[in-house]
């Protein structure tokens, strides 16, 4: 079996020797510059990695990715894309070659593309961007994801594969939102995009554009998946919030909750917003809510904060506030054992001990 490993880069010489690394259980890695000017060339040349050089403008990262994986072999039995922020756990090949039957053309894999504080898994979920070398394209000018043009897309899931990202945080992402704009410009149906539209609006502040854009993902007709129209509602609210509207935004977090009541975001959200304006009863609810979602979702909508001590947290400064002391001891010590160097945690604990010794 052919497995051959390709992916796009510029000005990433810190990640090359731990990338290749990395990669080396490949037959072969494939890489396409798009006009470094530091060493991530040489450096990738000096491990005997494949390296071509191309500046695209105007740039898209559909066209990147697909000149890259344009210099992957014809006899590639799989191609797997990763970029070179990211690395594999030792072992994916073999357990790769055991997914890949015969009638499988993609396959699905754990990505861990974020780490809380203590080290642990933050934002997990499953990706597909291992594939046949015939019939895919990559599209979109950004959030680029896979498109098949065979007969029937059939896809595995790949158990233990785990990529780990690891990213430069000082790298600016000021290009997304203009090629988002270019996405839905290009393809105003995409409800994916319009998604991730609104979504960028709401990173960069702008509240208003947020909320409307999303209002349109969810008009969509094609945008059916909860988890996703969960996010937007979710969205939505929280620029309301930053809008100071504090009473639409607990209504669309209320929709969002009956959009999707397998997830612990939104439940979350609300124990938030009751928790912020000091409704005790509610955000002990709410959070209790959350926390009896046990299971976690696999796809990319599951936030860190969810999972981690947050809920149990605010479920604690509730119970604190009713005066329920034993109680918010117990939630603290939860929350104090997922994040044990919390100063503030640690404070709080301190604080239930003392009253609850009265």
């Amino acid at each position: 079996m052919k497995i051959y490993v390709y992916a796009i880069c510029k000005n990433e010489e810190q990640f090359v020797n731990r990338w290749v690394n990395s990669m080396k259980e490949a037959d072969g890695i494939f890489v396409l510059d798009t006009g470094s000017s530091d060493q991530t060339v040489s450096k990738l040349k000096e491990l005997s990695v494949q390296v071509k050089s191309k500046v695209i403008s105007p740039w898209r990262f559909d066209v990147a990715r697909n000149l890259s994986l344009d210099l992957v072999p014809l006899d590639a039995d799989l191609c797997v894309c990763t970029d070179l922020d990211e690395i594999f756990v030792k072992g994916w090949r073999e357990k790769m070659e055991r997914a890949l039957t015969e009638n499988v053309t993609c396959l699905r894999y754990n990505y861990v593309w974020s780490f809380t504080p203590s080290g642990k898994d933050g934002v997990s979920f499953f990706i597909t961007k291992a594939h046949r070398r015939q019939g895919y394209k990559w599209i979109n000018p950004v959030h680029e994801v896979l498109e098949y043009g065979g007969e029937k897309e059939v896809f595995a899931e790949a158990f233990g594969v785990r990529l780990e990202h690891y990213p430069d945080h000082n790298k600016s992402r000021a290009q997304y939102l203009p090629l988002l704009e270019l996405a839905v410009k290009e393809n105003p149906f995409n409800d994916r995009n319009l998604h991730y539209l609104g979504r960028e609006y709401m990173f960069c502040g702008r509240w208003l554009d947020c909320i409307n854009t999303l209002k349109k993902h969810l008009n969509l007709k094609t945008a059916v998946w909860k988890d996703e129209r969960c996010a937007s509602m979710r969205f939505i609210a929280r620029s309301l919030i930053r809008l100071n509207k504090l009473d639409e935004a607990y209504s669309w977090l209320i929709k969002a909750c009956i959009e999707a009541p397998h997830l612990r975001e939104p439940f979350l959200e609300l124990a938030e917003l009751e928790l912020m304006q000091k409704n005790f009863h509610g955000a002990m609810y709410f959070s209790k809510k959350a926390l009896d979602i046990t299971c976690r979702s696999k796809t990319y909508i599951n936030e860190a904060e969810s999972w981690g001590a947050k809920p149990y947290d605010i479920c604690a400064v509730a119970l604190y506030y009713l005066g329920l002391y034993d109680k918010a001891l117990d939630y603290g010590k939860k929350a104090l054992e997922i994040e044990p160097n919390n100063s503030r945690l640690i404070e709080n604990m301190n604080f239930y001990i003392k009253l609850g010794l009265k």
